[in-house]
């Protein structure tokens, strides 16, 4: 039986995990909640030092002070084009390896035209140098989607369950024409938030008018591991060969950034050190040679200035060479999927029941069962620090809970079905399966206590069965017992489910009647011993007759304790066998 039960709790729970995962609300806070313990995770490997960033990646920062010399200098934002074109230009004399502008080059400068030619020519010629485009979703009205030059997109075979509809933009703030009919050294910036609106993935590429478009930090890198691509594969298990590394990407197209700090993270060179020195007022202290160099905001008034899980205030430029450090280190958060949660918080509920089941203490499981947990929480931080894989934690610590509750539900429904069970062994007469001599004494007491205390009336009738002595001495003992069977079940049937049957001795019966007066005792009485006159028991192909004698007490018109109502109730019992038996003593 108890197998019976753990089979069937067992497949209960089941049943009961696959609602939890397919409820979509709790399945939106159970991201929301994961997503956190995500960044808390990524926060304690920060600190722990097993990340290192690259050294190969700085940024060329227009922070708070850059943004008020140029102020100052220039009287207005943004800087003059021109600027950039001579610090370009005053960059490859240090030999880096990419320059890469998260800065958009949108709209001619009407009163700097040439500005912008100069511009232009210095990121055309030079091809290391990367500039940045981004898609949206803004109406037509507002702006025509522009038609991009083809050697922009990439070829993408997409073998993957992906649709990027996600990452399908309809619209797109074009950038100066001649940058984007010069050099196809042009990258997409656009970032995926999560709902709670940090930043914690990146797309590889986004789709616009039926075409892909790489990210701009993908082509930087691809720059500077000198080996660039205009086809990818996207393989069935969602991962893009890129350089001979597998990256993997999630259902919707995104990569999973590992972050290597808060915000300052890369060596930061503000502009106006570099403007200073193309004007020949100073010299940057640096050395670019075979770097990455980014440029882009970081002064919170110019807007560019993002939540990611390790900052709430991360400037977007850092994004972008923390996006080119995981390429370069193929450094990116691999999410098990949640199908195999399922399977895990399974197997770990499993557990959990099993030792609650066989704990007999309570605090003693609950610490074992938190305790594997625990050991469950701390692996997925391992898994993360050294393997870059994130595991859920917040479905298992659910089912944990649920296991924790669960265990003890069923531990206590078998507990009361072994109470039951003992407590009918301990109160029923095995042969008879009426209740016992011990339970009719308890009941008698506390009958006549309630008669007592209420005024309600109380009888008692005491059964015997006739000549049965020579049942057992002419057919066996055997037969005597299925005599005994016989009448009891009479009995139960012919009575209140509120009167009390027992097996008073040997072959005698008793059975309590609460609020029940002399005379429906007596008529009880007789309809019982007409019954049992009645009805012939079968035995060996042959039907024998069985009678009864009865005798009937009544509170307190015959007594005012169990023991006086038990010895009238025997008198007026011989007095009907005296009498020549199948009859009821009080008449």
């Amino acid at each position: 039986m108890k197998k019976i039960f753990y089979i069937l709790g067992l497949l209960l729970f089941a049943f009961l995990a696959v609602g939890v995962f397919r409820n979509a609300n709790l399945s939106t806070f159970v991201d929301m909640v994961e997503n956190r313990t995500f960044d808390l995770r990524q926060n304690i490997t920060i600190k722990s030092g097993s990340k290192v960033k690259d050294d190969n990646i700085a940024i060329i920062a227009i922070d708070d002070a850059s943004y008020e010399y140029i102020l100052g200098k220039y009287g207005e934002w943004p800087l003059p084009r021109d600027i950039y074109a001579k610090i370009i230009n005053y960059l490859e004399q240090k030999n880096p390896k990419v320059i890469a502008f998260d800065l958009m080059f949108v709209n001619s400068m009407k009163s700097l035209k040439n500005a912008d030619e100069e511009l232009t020519k210095s990121i055309i010629s030079n091809n290391n140098v990367y500039t940045a485009l981004n898609f949206d979703n803004q109406p037509e009205e507002l702006r025509f989607p522009p038609n991009l030059p083809d050697n922009l997109s990439v070829q993408v075979k997409n073998n993957s369950s992906i649709d990027f509809s996600d990452n399908t933009f309809s619209n797109c703030r074009s950038i100066l024409t001649s940058i984007l009919t010069g050099t196809s050294n042009i990258g997409i910036i656009n970032v995926s938030r999560a709902d709670d609106g940090v930043l914690r993935k990146m797309p590889l590429f986004v789709k616009y008018q039926d075409k892909f478009y790489p990210q701009l930090a993908l082509k930087v890198y691809e720059k500077y591991s000198g080996s660039e691509q205009k086809e990818y594969t996207i393989n069935s298990d969602n991962s893009v060969i890129i350089n001979n590394k597998k990256i993997k990407l999630d259902k919707d197209g995104n990569v999973l950034l590992n972050w290597y700090g808060d915000s300052g993270t890369y060596d930061y060179i503000p502009i106006y050190q570099l403007i200073k020195a193309v004007n020949g007022e100073g010299h940057v202290n640096y050395d670019f040679t075979g770097k990455v160099i980014y440029f882009g905001t970081t002064a919170a008034s110019l807007f560019d200035i993002k939540t990611v899980p390790t900052s709430r205030i991360y400037p977007g430029v850092e994004i972008q060479a923390t996006y080119v450090n995981n390429l370069l280190d193929n450094n990116f958060i691999i999410k098990i999927s949640r199908s195999y949660v399922f399977v895990i918080s399974i197997l770990l509920a499993l557990l959990i029941i099993f030792v609650v089941m066989k704990c007999s203490s309570i605090f003693a499981s609950i610490v074992l069962s938190l305790s594997i947990y625990t050991l469950y929480l701390a692996s997925t931080y391992l898994l993360m620090e050294k393997y870059n894989i994130w595991i859920e934690i917040i479905y298992p610590l659910i089912f944990t809970i649920l296991a924790i509750i669960f265990g003890y539900i069923v531990k206590y429904i078998i507990k009361s079905r072994d109470f039951d069970t003992q407590y009918k062994l301990a109160t029923t007469d095995g042969l008879t399966e009426l209740f016992n001599h011990r339970y009719f004494q308890e009941q008698m007491k506390f009958h006549v206590e309630q008669a007592k205390r209420y005024g309600q009336d109380l009888s008692l009738i005491i059964i015997d069965i006739d000549l049965f002595k020579q049942f057992n001495d002419t057919y066996g003992h055997q037969v005597g017992d299925i005599v005994l069977r016989f009448v009891a079940q009479i009995l139960k049937r012919n009575v209140r489910t509120t009167d009390i049957v027992c097996r008073y001795g040997g072959e005698e019966m008793s059975i309590i009647l609460p609020n029940t007066g002399l005379n429906e005792a007596i008529f009880t009485a007789q309809k019982l011993c007409k019954a049992v006159a009645e009805k012939k028991v079968k035995i060996s192909g042959k039907e024998l007759g069985v009678t009864i004698s009865l005798g009937v007490s009544s509170y307190p018109l015959h007594g005012e304790t169990p023991q006086a109502l038990i010895s009238f109730a025997d008198e007026k019992l011989y007095l009907a066998k005296n009498s020549g038996r199948n009859k009821v003593g009080n008449i």
